[in-house]
């Protein structure tokens, strides 16, 4: 079965009103807004996220409507706003990794000279 991306379910009681009431944006035109970057960086910042200085995870809130991610620009001021104050917004969790997994992905990079 295949892994989905989904937001937290409070993330799309947010922004969904915010994209139905015109404030949404793709990956594009959310590309522009962060001063003309590539819509594949902005999608990283929705699935990947970005550390801030403290070493805690913050992600753009999107939603995927049909075959299309969509932000707001309420969603970026709020992103940008826990990039520059970290103490005052919400941030994603990482995953925690599981020890032996982590172990194994050490000896194969071991194995192959990294």
């Amino acid at each position: 079965m295949a892994k989905t991306n989904s937001p937290p379910a409070d993330s799309i009681d947010v922004l969904l009103p915010e994209i139905e009431s015109g404030h949404g944006l793709g990956m594009g035109a959310a590309g522009r807004i962060f001063g003309g970057i590539d819509p594949s960086s902005v999608f990283r910042f929705v699935t990947r996220g970005t550390k801030t200085a403290d070493g805690r995870l913050v992600k753009l809130e999107a939603i995927r409507v049909g075959v299309k991610w969509m932000t707001s620009r309420p969603a970026i001021e709020r992103y940008l706003r826990a990039l520059a104050n970290p103490n005052t917004a919400p941030a994603a969790s990482p995953k925690p990794g599981n020890a032996k997994n982590r172990n194994h992905s050490a000896e194969k990079l071991a194995a192959m000279g990294y």
